[in-house]
């Protein structure tokens, strides 16, 4: 089976697998960012981890690191699909792994790398970005992105998930548009390998 199709099906509505995880300065990076391994965040170090926010929005696909009034990191992300969405409110992030892989079919293995969880079978994660929704519910971000997420919040964060913030209009609108539907389809061997996570605690994915 096509490694890229297996993802979608993890990944996309599709009725045929409706059962699978369901519930699951300037900040530019440049032109050249188009997949979003090439994406990487700048972060303004936080005075106080006790008083970090998360901010999503569903909307405009941007997540937003914040301290008070300000944006420590902003990246692009991926959100639920209309039939498959991505839930709104206010959560915290209750748990993190940071080497977590998928333990249900289709797809047992699957990478879910720097895993953060707001509710029950729905987290933040590394995976392919598009500029479109396109999950199953889960928050999919570029590595370098949530690497730097997971590492700087500590357990109980709270997470703000809306269809828009404030933050769209400014820091929002300076970021790259990332896709990675056309990247290559990586190895199944290499995605089921310990190497993907030590390519991740480098920041980076497969070749890329």
């Amino acid at each position: 089976m096509n490694k890229r199709f297996l993802f979608l099906l993890l990944h996309l509505p599709l009725a045929a697998v409706a059962v699978v995880f369901s519930s699951c300065t300037s900040l530019r990076s440049g032109p050249e960012a188009r997949y979003s391994t090439s994406f990487n965040p700048p972060l303004v170090p936080p005075t106080n981890r006790a008083n970090l926010r998360l901010k999503l929005s569903t909307g405009a696909q941007r997540l937003y690191l914040v301290e008070g009034d300000r944006v420590l990191l902003a990246t692009p992300c991926s959100v639920g699909t209309a039939a498959t969405p991505t839930p709104h409110g206010h959560f915290k992030i209750y748990t993190k792994t940071q080497n977590r892989r998928r333990v249900s079919e289709p797809g047992s293995g699957y990478p879910m790398t720097y895993w953060m969880e707001f509710q029950t079978a729905y987290g933040m994660h590394w995976g392919f970005v598009k500029p479109y929704p396109c999950t199953h519910g889960c928050v999919r971000l570029p590595i370098k992105a949530a690497q730097k997420v997971f590492n700087t919040i500590p357990t109980g964060t709270p997470l703000h998930i809306a269809a828009s913030h404030p933050e769209d209009a400014t820091v929002g609108k300076t970021l790259p548009v990332l896709d990675d539907g056309p990247m290559p389809d990586p190895p199944w061997s290499y995605m089921t390998s310990p190497q993907v996570f030590q390519d991740a605690a480098q920041g980076k994915f497969y070749t890329y």
